[in-house]
């Protein structure tokens, strides 16, 4: 850590000391040790970071192609660690069989995850390639297929209509079973909270007009009788 700069290991502690917190926090509470199923989640995670890192500093030189960036997107967008701390902050009891199949990332975490990265591209690429961020699933796929930016857009909205399909399916046949119903709409609920934060353009990077209007309207704003 020592080799860091000092910005760097604030921000390292304080995830270190929130981690371990709240692995001590359900230890105490629940009689679990959770801190492997978390230092695993987050290495998956930030692993990832160092691949969009990689691809950033050869943007000119290399774009991976539309699979290749699905693969890896649907877990950079934080999607599966998110939904993994969900189970954690709301299940009691944590079961450790739930926990060995959340760690394999079932279909519960990744089509919600992947809707989440497709309605991000949709929202946030037009001010990141602005910025020379590396390339989106939209750039992606207009480099494979030729395709026009037009044309790419409707081809990510069509994906997260065939995402919620199979995700429908998967909780309509009974499939999740092993988890609780609760858990379920929670994961079903970060797709939902995805779509709507990106559905007027980067509402995370730019969190002024429409996204203001509705926070004011839903927390301050009186409702009409």
């Amino acid at each position: 850590m020592e080799q860091l700069p000092s910005s760097m290991q604030m921000c390292f502690l304080a995830l270190f000391n929130s981690v371990n917190e709240l692995a001590y926090d359900i230890l105490k509470e629940q009689d679990i040790n959770i801190l492997p199923f978390l230092r695993k989640s987050w290495i998956e995670l930030l692993k990832t970071y160092l691949v969009d890192a990689k691809w950033y500093y050869e943007a000119d030189k290399y774009t991976p192609s539309f699979k290749e960036f699905l693969d890896h997107g649907w877990v950079s967008i934080g999607g599966p660690l998110v939904i993994k701390l969900f189970y954690i902050c709301t299940m009691n009891p944590i079961r450790k069989d739930d926990l060995e199949l959340l760690e394999q990332n079932p279909p519960l975490i990744q089509w919600p995850s992947l809707i989440g990265r497709l309605a991000d591209d949709l929202g946030t690429s037009p001010d990141e390639m602005k910025r020379g961020d590396a390339p989106k699933s939209i750039q992606c796929y207009m480099t494979e297929t030729k395709q026009s930016e037009e044309n790419a857009r409707d081809y990510m909205n069509e994906l997260i209509g065939q995402t919620w399909k199979k995700m429908n399916k998967e909780v309509l046949m009974d499939n999740t079973t092993s988890f609780s119903k609760d858990f379920v709409r929670i994961a079903m609920n970060f797709a939902r909270g995805a779509q709507c934060m990106y559905q007027y353009g980067d509402w995370y990077g730019k969190p002024d007009g429409e996204t203001k209007r509705r926070i004011l309207s839903v927390l301050f704003e009186s409702i009409p009788l």
